[in-house]
């Protein structure tokens, strides 16, 4: 065990002093209050539930958008109602899903 490393006066003064002005910061202050556990530097230490969990909006997102455009084609080519209502639905659900993933991604940035 190593022993005590004592500080000089001068050193505590500098120390107090940086400790105050960090105080004062109220930026850093908020992002070390709801500092989260996962790291974006290095997302390999996050969980893979966790890596899924943020990966999902997105990939609904694409999924419903390629089945959006594939039902437009397959309705313009064959003309069936059936596949022109589906194609409505499946478009206002992409919408839908976009507009979510905007908005939480607006959030995301607004709170730094």
């Amino acid at each position: 065990m190593m022993g005590e490393v004592r500080l000089s006066e001068r050193e505590r003064r500098v120390l107090a002093e940086m400790e105050e002005l960090l105080d004062r910061d109220a930026p850093l202050a908020r992002r070390l209050r709801t500092m989260r556990t996962r790291s974006r530097l290095l997302p390999s230490l996050s969980s893979p539930a966790a890596g899924m969990r943020r990966r999902l909006p997105a990939l609904g997102m694409a999924f419903l958008a390629v089945a959006a455009l594939v039902l437009l084609v397959l309705a313009v080519a064959t003309g069936a109602p059936a596949l022109l209502w589906a194609f409505a639905a499946v478009w206002i659900l992409t919408l839908l899903t976009v507009l979510g993933v905007f908005v939480h991604w607006a959030r995301r940035r607004a709170r730094g």
